[in-house]
Formats: structure tokens, C-alpha cells, sequence
């Protein structure tokens, strides 16, 4: 069992000399400040249970230090120390957060007791918070959180859909968990001891695709120095995965077509059919319906795929998720980096909370993560974010979201001198996402 820590804090050497041989005996771990500077200095390095706290000290007073601690979002609690005729500020102190104070002068016992009903509080709260992160694991799907409605409505989705070996296609934004909604329907599944085959479409030119779809033969092209099996042969018995699927060339959109409708094909170069049994489900950041009104999508493709439908919602239109996603992202990246930053203060989440995030849960992964490692303090700051708001006044011709997000790429990329990588990487999205946008929004570079 881990010892509680107690910062004690006076300016007289006795006094703090005195209650540190105290509690030692009585196993806790101490350490001690001879005013608030200090004090405040080994709060910013190491974090104490406990507090003792004189009101009475030479340069920066308790009542100072007590306000520069609360300030800071310290979760210790804090006794203040403090002589008869200061009874009055010592109560004061316990208006501005104090847990309680001690009469000089004290004996050890009455010290003693009123530690130990100090760790039994922190032992009730922690319990507290314990049942409170297992309520929100049940707002967990596998990879997925979320605790509002609308997150709530798509894992009871998955839920009914993943028994089915219906194809399935989700829309929505850059960012908002496609991926891991095919890969939670595939988990639940009776497939879910196959394999799950994904094919990024939006990533191969035409002639690439169609090899790392289909395979091919040792021989079939130039570089083609060996036979290769194609991602619809490797997901026989599970479930392929094609996301960006409104990035094909009408060729390979026929070829698709062929396949899904009798699971039958060849490698490139080949003669002999290959038979694969998998369960399709598609992603898309594209409206295909649109995209069909304009010749660029088939509509039979379309409905073969548009079976089970559901669009994956915005983080702007479910923000109560952003606490508990910032949470588990702090978590997880201050493992990986191995940097003990475990809070995330009261001003940064105001931060998060205001921003419209137009690359979603993936943009908010990306900003805890480089906040955690430009960071100093143990505690995520709002200067750590990189959360960039242009100075964008809506009019009656630019009030929608496009109009908006085209106003904030721009920014970033004017930010960033046109470093598309690094501008993605702020964004929560890939290159070629970005490279479509700025197409796509016709946004010129600067000469």
C-alpha cells in the first residue's frame, strides 16, 4: 500500500521539524517548505495528498498560498495551521477550499486523527471516481466513446447490424471513427475470428488498387516478380474493409461490382476464378448520391452497397464526448510517451469545448497528443493546444459549415507556409484528404 504524502509548510524549523517526526512515525511520507514559494515549486514537481498549511509566514502568506494552490487545480487537501487569535482567517481559509485547521498549540494524536479522517475522505473519493470511470466504460464500443445520444444511437446500431452478414456502408466527416465502426461490427461479429482486410481506395493510383485488390501473377506486368494474392482473396472467411470507396475510377467501380455480386475473380494475369467468401462494408467521407447525379459514382454499385446505412456523427454536434475523450487520449499518450502529464486543466477543456473541431475525434487525438509533448507541467495548459481560430465573420453568402471549413483550412495553411503535411497532421487528416479539400474549395496558394 502506497504511503500518503504530506507537504508541510512553515517558516519556523521547530515547527516543521516537529510534525514531520510525527507522521513519519506513524507512516506517512514527508516533506517539508519553509515558506510558499517553496512550497508552490515542489507542488509543480511532485503531487502530495496533504497539505499542512501556517496562515502566518514570513513573504507569501498561507491565505496567498492556499489561493496559488487552488489556482492551479491541486487536488490536495489542505490543513492550515494557525494560533487562537487567527481563528477568524483559518475560517476564512475553509470558505477559499481549506479542509480544515489545527489550534496551536496541538498534540500528535489530535494531528493524527484528523490525518486519518482526511485519507479516509480522499479513499471514499477515489472510490467515487472509480465507479464513475466504470460507468463511462460503459459508454464505451470497443474503440469507441461516447456517452452522447447520437453515439449511444450507433452503438445499438452496431450491435443489431453485426450478427447480419449484410454489407454495410458508413458516411461521415474525416475523423469521426469510420474505421473503428467497421472494426466493431466485424468483433461482434460470427466472422470475428477471420481476418479484417482493409484497402485505403483513396491511396493507390488505378493500376495499384487493382493488384492489391485482385492480385496478381508472377509475370502479369514489369514488376511483377512473384504471384501475390489481393486483399479480396486474404479476407476469405472475414471481412474486407473499403474505405474511401468514393475515390474508385469508374473501371474499377465495374470490376467491384462483379465481384460483390457473385464473389467470384481473378488475379491480374490469370486465367483460373478464385472463389472468396467475405462480408463487405464500405466508408465514405463522400455524398455517392450526389456524386451519382454527376457521373462519378454507378448507382448500381451504390445500392449493392447501401444495404445497411448509417453516417458516423461530428464531434461538433456531440460535445459533452469531448471530456471523456480528451480523458482517455491523456491517458493513453502519457503512457506511450512515457510523460507524466495526468491533468488537463480547467481552462484548456473550456478551450476544447469551444472549438468546432473540423477534423473531428482524430483532430482532438492529434492536439492532446502535442500537448502532452510540448507541454512543461504535469497539467495540459491552453497555450499547449494547437487550436487555431481565424478571425472569421460570418455573412448571410458564408454561414455554412463548408464556408467555414474552407476559412479555417486556409488558415492553417497559411500558418503552417503551405506545409501540407504538417497542416494535415494539425487538421486530424491525411494528405490526400486535405489535397482534395483544398481542390475541392479551390483555396490558391499564395505566390
Amino acid at each position: 500500500m502506497s504511503k500518503t504524502k504530506v507537504l508541510i509548510v512553515d517558516d519556523e524549523l521547530i515547527m516543521r521539524e516537529s510534525l514531520a517526526g510525527w507522521l513519519e512515525r506513524d507512516g506517512h511520507a514527508i516533506d517539508t517548505a519553509a515558506g510558499g514559494e517553496e512550497a508552490l515549486e515542489k507542488l509543480k514537481a511532485e503531487r502530495f495528498d496533504i497539505i499542512l498549511l501556517d496562515i502566518k509566514m514570513e513573504g507569501m502568506s498561507g491565505l496567498e498560498t492556499l489561493e496559488r494552490i487552488r489556482e492551479d487545480d491541486s487536488e490536495a487537501a489542505v490543513v492550515m495551521i494557525t494560533a487562537y487569535g487567527s481563528i477568524s482567517t483559518a475560517i476564512e481559509a475553509m470558505k477559499n477550499g481549506a479542509f480544515d485547521y489545527l489550534l496551536k498549540p496541538f498534540d500528535p494524536n489530535e494531528l493524527g486523527m484528523l490525518i486519518e479522517k482526511i485519507i479516509g475522505r480522499q479513499a471514499r473519493e477515489r472510490e467515487t471516481l472509480y465507479l464513475r470511470e466504470e460507468y463511462k466504460d460503459r459508454t464505451r464500443f470497443e474503440s469507441m466513446i461516447g456517452q452522447s445520444g447520437p453515439m449511444q444511437e450507433i452503438f445499438n446500431l452496431i450491435q443489431d447490424v453485426a450478427p447480419t452478414d449484410s454489407t454495410v456502408l458508413i458516411t461521415g466527416e474525416t475523423g469521426t471513427g469510420k474505421g473503428l465502426a467497421a472494426k466493431a461490427i466485424h468483433t461482434h461479429s460470427p466472422r470475428c475470428h477471420g481476418p479484417f482486410v482493409v484497402v485505403n481506395c483513396g491511396a493507390f493510383p488505378e493500376h495499384l488498387l487493382e493488384s492489391e485488390l485482385f492480385g496478381h501473377q508472377k509475370g502479369a506486368f514489369t514488376d511483377a516478380k512473384e504471384t501475390k494474392k489481393g486483399r479480396l482473396e486474404l479476407a476469405h472467411g472475414g471481412t474486407l474493409f473499403l474505405d474511401e470507396i468514393g475515390e474508385i475510377s469508374m473501371r474499377m467501380q465495374i470490376d467491384l461490382l462483379r465481384v460483390l455480386e457473385d464473389r467470384v475473380f481473378y488475379r491480374v494475369g490469370a486465367t483460373q476464378p478464385i472463389e472468396a467468401d467475405f462480408r463487405v462494408i464500405a466508408a465514405t467521407n463522400r455524398d455517392l448520391e450526389s456524386a451519382i447525379q454527376r457521373g462519378a459514382f454507378r448507382e448500381d454499385l451504390f445500392y449493392r452497397l447501401n444495404v445497411i446505412f448509417f453516417t458516423m456523427p461530428v464531434l461538433r454536434e456531440r460535445k459533452e464526448d469531448i471530456p471523456i475523450l480528451a480523458e482517455h487520449f491523456l491517458r493513453r499518450f502519457s503512457q506511450e510517451i512515457n510523460k507524466s502529464v495526468d491533468r488537463i486543466s480547467r481552462a484548456a477543456l473550456d478551450e476544447l469545448m469551444l472549438y468546432e473541431w473540423p477534423g473531428n475525434v482524430r483532430e482532438l487525438e492529434n492536439a492532446i497528443e502535442r500537448a502532452i509533448v510540448v507541454g512543461k507541467g504535469r497539467k495540459i495548459q491552453p497555450e499547449d493546444l494547437p487550436i487555431f481560430r481565424p478571425e472569421y465573420k460570418a455573412t448571410e453568402e458564408s454561414k455554412s459549415l463548408e464556408e467555414m471549413e474552407k476559412a479555417h483550412i486556409r488558415i492553417i495553411l497559411q500558418e503552417n507556409h503551405w506545409n501540407v503535411s504538417k497542416s494535415a497532421e494539425i487538421l486530424g487528416i491525411d494528405r490526400s484528404t486535405l489535397y482534395n479539400k483544398i481542390k475541392r474549395y479551390n483555396i490558391p496558394k499564395p505566390a
